[in-house]
C-alpha cells in the first residue's frame, strides 16, 4: 500500500461515488482533507478478518473480492465490489473485529475515511454529515437486502423433512 496525492481526476471520481455525490465542491473538500488516498496491488489485503478496523473505504479504481475465512486454510468467496463502491462501513460505527476479508483483484485506488475523520467531518458540517450517513445506512440496507434474497433462496432450495421422507418412502414402497 502507498499513499497518492490529490488531483483534479481523482476528485472527479469521487465525486461521482454515490455516497458523496450530493456533496457540495466544499464539503467535498472538507471531506478529502479528513480522509486519506491509497493504492493497493494486486492481492494485497484491504481488510483482515478478525481485526478492529474503524475505516469505511471507497473505491476510486480497481476491484476488491471480499471472502470469509471458514477454516484455517479455506476462504469462501462473498462478492466482488468495483469501481465507484463503498464498503467497511459497519466500521465506523462499531469497535467490533471485521468479519470477512477484503483482497484486491487487480491495481487499486481507495479513499479511506477514519471513523475520527468521519466524526471531525460530521461536527464541522452537520448538514453534509447526514447526507454521507444516510447514503451509508441506504447502502447497508440494500447489502442487507441482497443477502435476505440469497438466504430465502438457499432455503427454499434446501429439502425439508417432509420432502426426504417422502423421497425415501417412494423407493422404499
Amino acid at each position: 500500500m502507498k499513499e497518492i496525492s490529490l488531483n483534479s481526476e481523482l476528485k472527479s471520481k469521487i465525486e461521482q461515488i454515490l455516497t458523496f455525490r450530493f456533496l457540495t465542491t466544499e464539503e467535498l473538500d472538507e471531506l478529502i482533507k479528513v480522509s486519506s488516498f491509497q493504492y493497493y496491488g494486486t492481492d494485497e489485503k484491504i481488510i483482515v478478518q478478525g481485526e478492529v478496523n474503524q475505516a469505511i473505504y471507497a473505491i476510486i479504481s480497481g476491484n476488491v473480492k471480499v471472502t470469509v475465512r471458514e477454516r484455517e486454510e479455506t476462504e469462501a468467496y462473498i462478492s466482488t465490489i468495483g469501481s465507484g463502491e463503498v464498503f467497511g462501513e459497519a466500521g465506523i460505527f462499531t469497535e467490533v473485529k471485521r468479519t470477512a476479508n477484503v483482497t484486491c483483484t487487480e491495481e487499486t485506488l481507495l479513499l479511506e475515511i477514519s471513523r475520527k475523520g468521519l466524526i471531525d467531518f460530521i461536527r464541522n458540517h452537520p448538514r453534509a454529515g447526514n447526507k454521507i450517513l444516510m447514503l451509508i445506512i441506504y447502502s447497508l440496507l440494500k447489502k442487507l437486502r441482497e443477502v435476505n434474497r440469497e438466504l430465502a433462496y438457499e432455503r427454499k432450495a434446501d429439502a425439508d423433512q417432509d420432502d426426504i421422507d417422502s423421497i425415501i418412502r417412494n423407493f422404499m414402497d
